[in-house]
């Protein structure tokens, strides 16, 4: 009887393990900025994963076509300025928002959805999805997703941000069969850090030094500095001869977006 009480719990704590612990490697995203405004690169690990799972970091970078996509965590007061901007210039993004967003700010949500913008998941409440089981990832994603379309009555959404940038080849086979894209960026600055603003030139600077044909642009739209900048790098990145693609583009193109290994 105890034997077989000891494979019984032995089994259970098994599968509770299997359930809610990832067994595979946890990475962080990176990418590798090049010089002279030419595409950047990352792991080759991260793009055989990538690859292998349907997701993207980078457009085809023989093409002088842009993505600009935004994270949205909470609101900081600066994303109505952004949106107008965008308006005014005609430019498609992507902003990924999390839970909090959807109950703090559900009129700028609906905006971008009235405005043709894709809006994309980052999670409700913001974790890293390696430490995650397989029902919480799944919860974690299906209550953004309900909530958006309880919101706005928009599609279901297909593009996903993972939070803080962790993955795992769990977590990205996990969210394809969900029918997720993830998106992962070519390009980042510190734009985040709210307390730490440095004016509109340092955006813009920042964001010129390292555009490059393909780029997939990770901005916040917490930052005033973004919000400030914006319009003068729309300009100046259309003079230099770059257009404005949504996401949708990126995935039609598929077979040309990822570069070889």
């Amino acid at each position: 009887m105890r034997a077989l009480t000891a494979v019984f719990v032995l089994f259970f704590s098994f599968f509770f393990q299997w359930g809610m612990a990832d067994a595979g490697e946890i990475y962080r995203w990176n990418f590798k900025p090049a010089e002279n405004n030419e595409p950047s690169d990352t792991e080759p690990k991260y793009k055989e994963l990538l690859a292998t799972y349907n997701g993207y970091f980078i457009g085809n970078p023989e093409n002088k076509t842009l993505y600009l996509t935004f994270d949205n965590g909470y609101e900081e007061g600066y994303t109505e300025d952004i949106l107008d901007v965008l308006k005014e210039k005609d430019v498609p993004a992507a902003f990924f928002v999390t839970g909090h967003y959807l109950n703090s700010a559900p009129e700028l949500v609906q905006r971008m959805e009235e405005e043709g913008h894709i809006v994309g998941n980052h999670s409700w409440s913001h974790p890293s999805l390696p430490e995650l089981g397989k029902k919480e990832l799944k919860e974690e994603l299906e209550r953004v997703n309900d909530k958006y379309q309880e919101q706005t009555g928009g599609q279901k959404m297909q593009y996903l941000r993972p939070p803080q940038g962790t993955f795992s080849e769990r977590t990205l086979a996990e969210t394809e069969k969900l029918g997720y894209t993830n998106v992962f960026w070519s390009f980042a600055y510190v734009d985040w850090e709210t307390g730490s603003q440095r004016g509109a030139d340092h955006a813009y600077q920042s964001i010129m030094k390292r555009i490059h044909p393909g780029a997939v642009m990770l901005l916040h739209s917490v930052s005033e500095d973004n919000a400030d900048a914006l319009a003068r790098v729309i300009d100046e990145c259309r003079r230099r001869g770059y257009t404005f693609q949504n996401l949708d583009h990126l995935v039609l193109d598929a077979d040309e977006q990822i570069p070889p290994l």
